[in-house]
């Protein structure tokens, strides 16, 4: 029997396989888009690390929501099912409660005060990649509406899970943006 191997060689010309076998160069917008979504899922795992386990299932449901889209988003065919309107649906109730938890923001702030709050803000930065690089695949090719709706959440779900986990000491941005 042979033995199965992680390399075959077919990308080192630059290009990779979309998930029915279309060949496509490895900067291609769609996988840009599902590279950094990959690469957000790879943070959000970071961030679990160090987050207390009554946010684990919220955080696994986001994982796995991500690895749907990135799914989705590697079917050059449009075939494969992605996430839903309920799944926005629950991360904006989970937004609402987080939101309802603390303080109005009057001015930004900057990025963390400890690990935890740090990790969730590069999270955030990433998701937001992720969302522009949505943006530049949907004037090549459209994409589930849902989709981009979704991701454009959870960068606002991640803004406010770091001020959470901040546990209330923000260091306030001191200069005017005008």
């Amino acid at each position: 029997m042979k033995k199965a191997t992680i390399y075959t060689g077919c990308g080192d010309d630059g290009t990779t396989s979309l998930m029915h076998g279309t060949r496509v160069p490895k900067d291609h917008p769609r996988v840009e888009a599902y590279g950094t979504i990959d690469e957000l899922n790879a943070c959000i795992g970071l961030l679990c690390a160090c987050l207390p386990a009554e946010q684990h299932p919220t955080m696994q449901r986001i994982e796995n929501n991500l690895l749907t889209i990135g799914c989705a988003l590697a079917d050059e065919t449009d075939s494969t099912p992605t996430i839903a309107e309920e799944d926005i649906t629950t991360l904006e109730e989970e937004i609402d409660k987080l939101e309802a938890s603390m303080p109005p923001m009057h001015k930004f702030i900057l990025p963390a005060t400890n690990d935890a709050a740090a990790r969730a803000n590069l999270c955030r930065t990433v998701c937001r990649r992720a969302e522009r690089r949505l943006v530049t695949l949907q004037r090549e090719c459209p994409t589930a509406p849902c989709t981009a709706t979704y991701i454009n959440r959870l960068s606002d779900y991640l803004f406010l899970l770091q001020r959470q986990l901040a546990e209330g000491v923000e260091k306030k941005w001191e200069k005017p943006c005008m």
